[in-house]
């Protein structure tokens, strides 16, 4: 029983401290203290404690000269005071009510009554076995003024055992009835200072009233736990991995699992979407939510109300910084979709592009606004005043793509150079064997062989003076494939009657000349075969007019394939979704303290709230992406089978992918490890650069931990983490033999780097390149609308008389194309509080007091600004053809740095966006 001391003010504020029973007391005794005994109980500011820097306390006299901050001896015998200083970060967006609220904090938490804490000692106390516990002491005091107007400095005293110890955690109560968040906690021991990191909310007492667990900075292993925080440890991830049990609330930080269940509305006819994560349709888990089922008949999850946010652990959620860039972006998208949407409001129908010129309006504010005040009444008055917003919102960039070349998007040579240097570089692969054979079932889809020929292949190849013997021998043939993936969906696309769009099941065939060009030689378009026809139409460039036309629209819709495959499965599915397991696991299972923890927290930033702003509005039953896309609503279908048959964790390393692929060889004198077929492949040649860097720290990082032979194996936090990365978020592909194993430093390092290079420097080359090549519709449209016409189609004649208008209204709408250009231009965008993977050394400073650690950082920060100077001489080299030429952008998208905005470059460390 502790009870309050008198209080000893001054102008600075006024505390209370309380004194703990001492174990030789047979038992706790209240007691009140003399005030002649002048014990502080306040520190309200450094230069005004009894132990000031300069020697001297406030009456004038001479103190200790011990260091500021240190333990210091009390005049009780066989105690000491620790004083903590503890950093809350402020708002940094309040209302009015919410700043009443604020100020009545600050004086509740200036008298004692906003914040309690209590350190754990190292040590085992005899008399309770577990860690030796300090008295719960109040955070007193006004705030300190400080140069970072974000944060506030409170202060507190400790009266202590002197044997008490090292402290090795903090528990946190917040008395407040709002959160708290908490930026650090700083105390000294001597000369020393401990850092107790926090970068977390702490929920009100009035929501749970259990506290929180905070742990001091340094680093360990399970088995290497200072026995005083072990008991804290296990209970710190035991109160995190909740109990699988009921609705979560917005304070809360469970981690669980569940399945893809939320997607769709079954209450809705035209919004009912198959569940993914079940035996026919595999997928990764997501973080659980736990709210209510539609009926107790179905497990389709209730979706709330449009306004009602998904759950995700509170310490995941967007600060203020992200989530404004996120309203900018919905408000930006508001006013460019208001012009189309109301146009097709009422005319009663979507309005296409008629010519080129509808389209560069996009990116004209001359057309559509005017600095006028409105004069009309009724909707012509409200359609002018929403309209006399300004220039800047309904003003798109230009897109990097047609920046200084217009009409770039119209050669075969971009055509192909994007396959290398593109948003989607990462499908092109070698052309081993002809003729191409797929692997969907005969009985259903027909000959398994391509209509794309040696006979005809081989008479392409001889236009660059090239037998097809030689082109194999030398391995300048290239494949894009997208026919079996696709194929099995086409059907059930091209009879959606709502949103119409038209597909093909496709195959392009590209040539790697000698002048470094990689150019398209045919394209093969299927539909699923009829008793009368194998439905396999190929196409190649000609030199008449039709045939040039025919090719245009055939390499569109090898784009738009491209474009639906890219935001599906290379993007959603192999960054974002397959990474959320690897961030639930790893909250669950690895203490804050534990070094793979620490190596990866920087890398799982934002991701559950990006990915749960997906399900929410992207991804979801009638979402931007079934309405702007080919796959419409079987997007989710498609990228569930795409999960099915080709995700592989083994293989999602750039090397290993480049391998599979054909486009590099094994090679242990090249870096990596491999060899590049193309050495002007950009995307290839600057991300083995940063999967190197990202190795090479990684190896040093899980030696340094890890040195003893058996301490992977022995490691039971490490060895269940990666236990239930595959048996729970990866639970459909569980049973897989290409699992890695978890047995040497070897196995880890190659594990980490593969999941640090997939939320960084993969995320980035597949994400910050979407508006820059897709914000000019016929580069990449998402969608085509029209089939190919052929001679005996209705259509034909049309094409014939104008075959620019054919192409063009077979593109997205306008509201189709500027729904998606607002989506693209968001995802683009780096916010103003995006870390980047180049600026990691301070991002991990604050969690290590190893100095050795700091320099594995400190070294990648230096590897990294010598890639970034590598990349730059790179798009310089006028021998790079896929890099450098006339109107041509340069490959940026692996470049480190970047300012924030759309920039079509930099590294951020997480899936942020």
């Amino acid at each position: 029983m502790f009870v309050a001391s008198p209080v000893k003010t001054n102008s600075y504020g006024a505390g209370l401290v309380r004194f703990p029973a001492f174990p030789v007391l047979p038992r706790r005794r209240q007691h009140i203290v003399p005030l002649s005994r002048k014990v502080r109980a306040v520190i309200s500011r450094e230069e005004k404690t009894v132990d000031q820097e300069d020697g001297k306390n406030t009456n004038g006299s001479l103190v200790s000269n011990t260091p500021a901050f240190p333990w210091q001896r009390s005049k009780y015998t066989g105690t000491k005071t620790v004083i903590a200083v503890v950093k809350i970060r402020k708002k940094m967006r309040e209302k009015l009510t919410e700043r009443v609220e604020h100020q009545l904090e600050l004086l509740m938490k200036a008298i004692g009554q906003g914040m309690l804490i209590q350190l754990v000692s190292e040590e085992i106390d005899p008399e309770t076995g577990s860690g030796r516990k300090s008295s719960e002491t109040p955070v007193l005091g006004l705030p300190k003024a400080r140069n970072d107007s974000r944060y506030l400095e409170f202060t507190a005293n400790f009266t202590v055992p002197t044997d008490f110890g090292k402290p090795g955690a903090i528990l946190v109560t917040n008395l407040l009835s709002s959160e708290i968040c908490l930026s650090e906690i700083i105390i000294r021991e001597g000369s020393d200072t401990i850092l107790f990191p926090g970068n977390t909310w702490i929920h009100s007492r009035n929501d749970n009233p259990e506290g929180r667990i905070i742990f001091a900075s340094q680093t360990w292993l399970p088995s290497k736990t200072p026995a005083g925080i072990k008991e804290l440890r296990e209970k710190d991830l035991t109160s995190v991995r909740g109990n699988g049990e009921g609705e979560r609330k917005p304070h809360e930080r469970i981690y669980d699992y569940d399945i893809y269940n939320d997607i769709g509305d079954p209450r809705k006819k035209d919004r009912v979407r198959p569940i993914l994560g079940v035996p026919e349709r595999p997928y990764p888990r997501r973080c659980r939510s736990g709210r209510p089922l539609l009926s107790a008949d179905t497990p389709f999850e209730s979706r709330g109300k449009d306004k009602d946010e998904f759950y995700v652990p509170r310490d995941e959620v967007f600060e203020d910084i992200k989530r404004d860039t996120f309203r900018a972006g919905r408000f930006k998208a508001l006013f460019h979709n208001l012009v189309p949407s109301i146009a097709a409001a009422l005319s009663n129908l979507d309005i296409p592009f008629t010519c080129f010129s509808d389209i560069d309006r996009l990116y004209k504010s001359d057309i559509v606004l005017r600095h006028t005040e409105p004069k009309n009444k009724g909707l012509g008055g409200f359609i002018d005043g929403i309209l006399n917003v300004g220039e800047t919102l309904l003003r798109y960039d230009t897109p990097a793509v047609i920046k200084w070349d217009r009409f770039a998007w119209l050669r075969d040579n971009e055509f192909g150079r994007q396959a290398l240097a593109g948003v989607n570089p990462v499908n092109i692969e070698l052309l081993k064997e002809l003729p191409i054979r797929s692997k969907l079932d005969p009985a259903i889809y027909g000959s398994p062989e391509s209509a794309l020929t040696e006979e005809l292949i081989g008479h392409e190849v001889l236009h660059y003076g090239m037998t097809l013997e030689q082109a194999f021998e030398e391995k300048r043939l290239f494949l894009l494939d997208y026919h079996d993936m696709l194929l099995p969906f086409v059907d059930k696309i091209n009879s959606i009657k709502e949103d119409p769009r038209k597909t093909y099941a496709s195959r392009t065939i590209f040539f790697y000349s000698k002048a470094g060009a990689l150019r398209p030689l045919a394209i093969e378009l299927s539909l699923p075969p009829t008793p009368e026809n194998e439905n396999k139409f190929v196409y190649a460039h000609g030199h008449d007019a039709t045939t040039h036309w025919i090719w245009k629209l055939a390499k569109a819709h090898v784009c738009s394939n491209d474009a639906g495959v890219h935001q599906l499965v290379n993007h959603w599915l192999r960054t974002h979704a397959c990474m959320e397991p690897y961030i639930i696991a790893t909250n669950r299972q690895l203490s804050s303290m534990h070094p793979v923890y620490k190596l990866l927290h920087p890398h799982m930033r934002y991701t559950l709230e990006i990915n749960a702003r997906a399900r929410k509005s992207l991804i979801n039953g009638g979402g931007i992406i079934e309405s702007c896309f080919t796959p419409g609503k079987y997007a989710m279908e498609l990228s569930s089978a795409a999960y099915k048959s080709m995700w592989r964790f083994d293989m999602e390393g750039l090397p290993a992918d480049l391998v599979r692929r054909g486009m590099a060889e094994e090679d242990s004198s090249a870096e990596c490890g491999v060899k590049l077929v193309i050495e002007d492949y950009p995307y290839a040649a600057d991300g083995l650069l940063i999967w190197k860097a990202i190795k090479n720290l990684v190896e040093s990082y899980v030696k340094h931990f890890y040195s003893d032979p058996d301490s992977i194996t022995s490691d039971f936090e490490l060895q269940a983490w990666w236990d239930e990365i595959k048996n729970k978020g990866h639970y459909d592909k569980k049973d897989e033999p290409w699992w890695p194993k978890l047995n040497t430093t070897q196995d880890l390092s190659e594990i980490l780097t593969n999941m640090i290079w997939i939320a960084s420097g993969q995320h980035a080359a597949l994400n910050f390149g979407q508006y820059p090549f897709g914000g000019y519709v016929p580069n990449r449209p998402t969608l085509l609308r029209k089939l190919i016409p052929h001679e005996n189609d209705p259509d034909y004649e049309m094409f014939m008389r104008n075959p620019q208008y054919s192409f063009l209204s077979s593109l997205p709408t306008q509201l189709q194309a500027t729904k998606v250009m607002a989506v693209q231009e968001t995802l683009s965008t780096h916010s103003a509080d995006e870390e980047y993977l180049i600026d990691l050394k301070e991002n991990q400073r604050r969690w290590f007091q190893d100095e050795e650690v700091v320099k594995y950082f400190s070294k990648f920060t230096e590897e990294l600004e010598e890639i970034e100077k590598k990349i730059d001489n790179r798009n310089k080299d006028k021998k790079l053809k896929n890099r450098t030429g006339a109107g041509m952008p340069p490959y940026e998208l692996l470049i480190p740095t970047s300012p924030h905005g759309v920039t079509g470059r930099g590294i951020p460390n997480s899936i942020s966006i």
